[in-house]
């Protein structure tokens, strides 16, 4: 039984995932390449922003066929799901001409949603 109710909560998570990463894997990777991209986030130490370390692992992802995916790649998945999710809800900018080169989009874009595809 348990098993599976971890295909079903698997198949939930794809499809969350599939709707809320509208970024194919070649536009994040090309994203994740910019000084926009790297300018936004919460940084550690100076290192790496969070947001732009699950870009690069959420491109492993969308690489992957479905079959091939791990509990581990599930668990990234909904991390992401929910990143997205709250982040849409704070909003972006009022001004939206601001839009475009906003923190707020260039944030969820390191995650794999760009808000003006909507």
């Amino acid at each position: 039984m348990a098993e599976r109710q971890d295909k079903d909560d698997h198949e939930a998570v794809w499809m969350d995932f599939k709707e809320a990463v509208n970024m194919t894997a070649s536009a994040l990777e090309t994203f994740l390449e910019t000084d926009e991209s790297q300018s936004v986030g919460q940084k550690k130490d100076g290192g790496e922003a969070t947001g732009h370390k699950q870009g690069r692992r959420i491109v492993e992802i969308l690489h992957k066929k479905k079959g091939d995916l791990t509990d581990d790649d599930y668990a990234d998945m909904k991390k992401a799901v929910g990143y997205i999710h709250r982040h849409l809800k704070q909003g972006g900018p009022d001004d939206k001409s601001k839009l475009k080169e906003s923190p707020w989009r260039l944030s969820l874009m390191n995650w794999g949603h760009d808000p003006l595809k909507d």
